[in-house]
Protein backbone atom coordinates (compact mmCIF):
# COMPACT_ATOMS: atom_id res chain seq x y z
CA UNK A 1 0.00 0.00 0.00
CA UNK A 2 0.96 3.65 -0.87
CA UNK A 3 0.04 6.67 0.76
CA UNK A 4 0.63 10.19 -0.90
CA UNK A 5 -0.41 14.26 -0.24
CA UNK A 6 -0.25 16.50 -3.07
CA UNK A 7 0.26 18.98 -0.22
CA UNK A 8 3.50 18.45 1.31
CA UNK A 9 6.16 16.00 0.19
CA UNK A 10 7.38 12.93 2.54
CA UNK A 11 9.30 13.99 5.13
CA UNK A 12 9.56 17.66 4.38
CA UNK A 13 7.40 19.44 7.07
CA UNK A 14 3.34 20.12 6.29
CA UNK A 15 3.20 23.45 5.45
CA UNK A 16 1.47 26.08 7.66
CA UNK A 17 -1.97 26.26 5.63
CA UNK A 18 -2.52 22.76 6.71
CA UNK A 19 -1.96 23.90 10.69
CA UNK A 20 -4.07 25.38 13.59
CA UNK A 21 -1.59 28.21 14.17
CA UNK A 22 1.88 29.23 12.66
CA UNK A 23 4.71 31.10 13.80
CA UNK A 24 4.35 34.92 13.76
CA UNK A 25 7.04 37.49 14.78
CA UNK A 26 4.67 39.92 16.76
CA UNK A 27 2.48 37.83 19.28
CA UNK A 28 4.44 34.33 18.57
CA UNK A 29 1.45 32.48 17.16
CA UNK A 30 -1.25 33.47 14.61
CA UNK A 31 -4.41 31.05 13.40
CA UNK A 32 -3.60 29.37 10.63
CA UNK A 33 -5.81 28.25 7.85
CA UNK A 34 -6.24 24.88 9.06
CA UNK A 35 -7.28 22.91 6.32
CA UNK A 36 -6.87 19.54 5.44
CA UNK A 37 -4.05 18.12 3.47
CA UNK A 38 -4.91 15.88 0.20
CA UNK A 39 -3.98 12.50 1.55
CA UNK A 40 -4.79 9.10 -1.06
CA UNK A 41 -3.73 5.48 -1.07
CA UNK A 42 -3.53 3.07 -3.38
CA UNK A 43 -2.46 -0.66 -3.85
CA UNK A 44 -4.19 -1.50 -1.01
CA UNK A 45 -3.88 -5.45 0.40
CA UNK A 46 -6.92 -7.40 0.00
CA UNK A 47 -9.45 -7.63 2.48
CA UNK A 48 -9.03 -4.32 3.99
CA UNK A 49 -11.59 -3.89 5.72
CA UNK A 50 -10.95 0.16 7.21
CA UNK A 51 -7.93 2.47 7.30
CA UNK A 52 -6.56 4.89 10.20
CA UNK A 53 -4.41 7.73 9.80
CA UNK A 54 -2.18 9.10 12.60
CA UNK A 55 -0.31 12.45 12.16
CA UNK A 56 2.70 12.22 15.04
CA UNK A 57 4.83 15.56 16.18
CA UNK A 58 7.94 13.68 17.79
CA UNK A 59 9.02 17.16 18.32
CA UNK A 60 6.77 18.77 21.40
CA UNK A 61 8.70 20.59 24.14
CA UNK A 62 8.41 18.28 27.15
CA UNK A 63 7.48 21.35 29.14
CA UNK A 64 5.28 24.49 28.02
CA UNK A 65 7.26 26.70 30.36
CA UNK A 66 8.89 28.95 27.98
CA UNK A 67 6.39 27.86 24.83
CA UNK A 68 5.27 31.02 23.21
CA UNK A 69 6.34 33.56 26.18
CA UNK A 70 8.08 36.60 25.76
CA UNK A 71 11.36 37.28 26.02
CA UNK A 72 11.68 33.56 26.37
CA UNK A 73 13.28 30.71 24.90
CA UNK A 74 12.51 26.61 24.70
CA UNK A 75 16.53 24.89 25.42
CA UNK A 76 17.19 23.27 22.66
CA UNK A 77 18.31 20.78 25.07
CA UNK A 78 15.13 19.99 26.72
CA UNK A 79 13.39 16.77 25.62
CA UNK A 80 10.84 16.38 23.12
CA UNK A 81 7.87 14.04 23.27
CA UNK A 82 5.04 12.85 20.94
CA UNK A 83 2.22 15.12 20.44
CA UNK A 84 -0.77 13.51 18.64
CA UNK A 85 -2.13 16.03 15.98
CA UNK A 86 -4.67 13.97 14.09
CA UNK A 87 -6.14 10.19 14.84
CA UNK A 88 -8.81 9.40 11.77
CA UNK A 89 -10.35 6.07 12.54
CA UNK A 90 -12.80 3.10 10.99
CA UNK A 91 -12.11 5.13 7.29
CA UNK A 92 -14.32 2.96 5.06
CA UNK A 93 -11.62 0.71 2.91
CA UNK A 94 -13.84 1.62 0.02
CA UNK A 95 -12.73 4.90 0.45
CA UNK A 96 -9.46 4.18 -1.14
CA UNK A 97 -8.51 4.89 -4.81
Amino acid sequence: MQLTSQSFKEGQVIPGEFAFAVADADSHLTLSSNRNPHLTWHDVPEGTQSFVVVCIDPDVPSQGDDVNQEGREVSATLPRVDLTHWLLLDIPATRAK
